[in-house]
């Protein structure tokens, strides 16, 4: 299903099926009014100029947004560890468009992806209620060296190649003497911003800070719930070290019945009768979801 995301669109002033050379136009155009050097009170709106163009831009980044949106559009270009809270820090602006952090606060804790799953439930079990279970798998931190990767004191170092940023910073030319900042994670060591030697990694995890775990969630089906309605479990997704995890969203799919049709509040039954009970009348029964025998006469 399309996406109805035109946000990107909208920055740049032009309309959802703009072709490139209208895309480009519209961007110089805007990038000319915008630039800092111009219009000192214009940096916010010239850093969303940048995203919007370098997303419109490229047939791939632009294909992944009309069809997903912004959401899409992180995820696609996210990976495990990417930091998918904000488009604005994967195109080279650290900090968003409004700011991740205050004048001389440290850096808020960013949250983990949430999980989100499709699970099938019978009408009965909308109509009724139900208490049930749903077993997960996710990364927990390690036990031994709790989340550090080494149980040893001073074993982990700052990465040199990144200074310990975890990321890296290239500058691109973008034409009419302006350059784009770009950051990606770190190759050396991962977006970790920090190298554990080999000797000294923790046996358990091998220096991974976190380890597989089963967990069994409680799942509680209120009579009434809807087809597609969600139930969240908060903070039940992978945990990272320095980081608040993601949530576990299951997400009611109901199973077609062989009886009844739902719409609503409403239970449907289509039934075919013959011609003769039309005219004449007729008269037969039908077991109730909570197991009642119901009479239908006409």
């Amino acid at each position: 299903m399309a996406s109805k995301d035109t946000k990107l669109y909208d920055i740049l002033g032009v309309a959802p099926d703009a072709d490139e050379s209208a895309i480009k136009k519209a961007y110089l155009k805007m990038a000319r009014q915008f630039h800092p050097d111009k219009n000192p009170e214009g940096a916010e709106k010239f850093k969303e100029i940048q995203v919007a163009y370098e997303v419109l831009s490229d047939p791939e980044k632009k294909q992944l947004y009309d069809k997903f949106g912004e959401e899409g559009l992180r995820e696609g270009m996210g990976g495990p560890g990417f930091d998918s809270d904000d488009l604005f820090s994967f195109f080279g602006f650290p900090f968003g468009a409004g700011g991740r952090r205050g004048p001389s606060g440290p850096p808020r804790r960013r949250k983990g992806r949430d999980v989100m799953t499709a699970y099938p439930v019978s009408l009965e079990d909308l109509y009724l209620g139900k208490e049930t279970k749903f077993k997960i798998e996710k990364t927990v931190l390690c036990g031994t060296c709790k989340g550090k990767g080494s149980a040893k004191p001073n074993s982990v170092t700052k990465c040199s190649h990144c200074d310990g940023s975890g990321v890296t910073v290239t500058m691109r030319p973008l034409g009419f003497g302006m350059v784009q900042q770009m950051q990606e994670r770190c190759r050396q060591c991962g977006g970790e911003g920090e190298v554990i030697k080999a000797k000294d990694r923790c046996k358990k995890c091998n220096g991974n800070k976190v380890e597989e775990e089963s967990k069994v969630l409680d799942v509680f089906i209120d009579k009434g719930m809807q087809h597609g309605q969600k139930i969240t479990f908060k903070e039940e997704g992978d945990q990272q070290p320095d980081i608040i995890p993601g949530d576990v969203i299951l997400v009611l799919q109901q199973k077609q019945h062989s009886v009844f049709r739902r719409e609503g509040d409403d239970l449907i039954i289509e039934k075919k009768i013959l011609l003769s009970e039309a005219l004449c009348g007729f008269q037969f029964t039908v077991t109730q979801l909570d197991g009642r025998v119901l009479v239908i006469k006409s």
